[in-house]
């Protein structure tokens, strides 16, 4: 992968051309590089409000390319084993190519401004722990407010919230190693998306490259009607991966 062929989002880190992810459009998710492949299950606080991913297992990985699932049907989740040659799915990659900024509304602090692009929702549901994260980040001058808003906008997976400094014009983001986890989320009973952290570059089979981004959520349950990108599907069809520590 050509770096020029991709445009990088503001405040993604530059990627390691280590790293890629090719993305069959009839099939599974390859991935290059033998990043580190862990779960991170959603772990509320006593009030019952997401408040932090907990690590789970970390795959051993000794093989490359990484063949993950994309179909959600397969019998050695997360890894492929050919079934989306078997069944009736919709594989398109039906998200469109722009760049996430482009289409985004804004809530407006003294001190941050959150950028929202909706398209991205999984539902992970960080944003609303202490007071909507739209309104903490209008009250940003005060301390507590600015740490609640930062924090809840770090921990939304997908990238959809995206906070700028004002002052220093500068986008804030989380700083990841390249590295995927799968989200389980024993609160609502259901295995979520592909979290692909660090600005791993994307392109489909064709060629076709994805915006890279430091945060990134792909579909594993084959029901999102954004893919590659999940957008929530899996708690609507109460998708599970059969991994250890969903229910325990």
């Amino acid at each position: 992968m050509e770096r020029e062929n991709f445009h990088i989002e503001p405040g993604a880190p530059m990627f390691n051309k280590g790293y890629s992810i090719i993305i069959d459009t009839k099939g599974p998710y390859f991935v290059y590089g033998k990043p580190t492949l862990r779960q991170e299950f959603i772990v509320p606080n006593a009030e019952g409000e997401a408040w932090e991913y907990k690590p789970g297992i970390t795959y051993k990985v000794d093989h490359e390319p990484m063949v993950l699932c994309r179909c959600g049907h397969s019998q050695t989740k997360p890894f492929c084993d050919g079934s989306h040659t078997q069944i009736d799915w919709d594989p398109t990659l039906s998200a469109d190519r722009k760049p996430l900024l482009d289409n985004v509304e804004i809530s407006e602090g003294e001190e941050l401004q959150l950028l929202d692009n909706k398209t991205y929702c999984v539902h992970a549901r960080f944003c609303m722990a202490k007071g909507t994260v739209w309104h903490l980040v209008e009250q940003s001058n005060r301390p507590e407010a600015q740490e609640l808003t930062i924090r809840e906008t770090f921990h939304c997976p997908s990238g959809r919230l995206k906070l700028r400094d004002k002052k220093k014009d500068e986008f804030l983001e989380p700083r990841f190693e390249p590295s995927l986890s799968l989200i389980e989320d024993p609160q609502k009973n259901c295995s979520g998306p592909i979290w692909v952290k660090g600005g791993i570059p994307m392109e489909d089979s064709e060629c076709t490259p994805y915006e890279i981004r430091n945060r990134v959520t792909l579909c594993r349950c084959g029901n999102s009607h954004n893919k590659p990108y999940c957008d929530g599907s899996h708690m609507r069809t109460q998708f599970s991966d059969g991994q250890p520590g969903l229910t325990s």
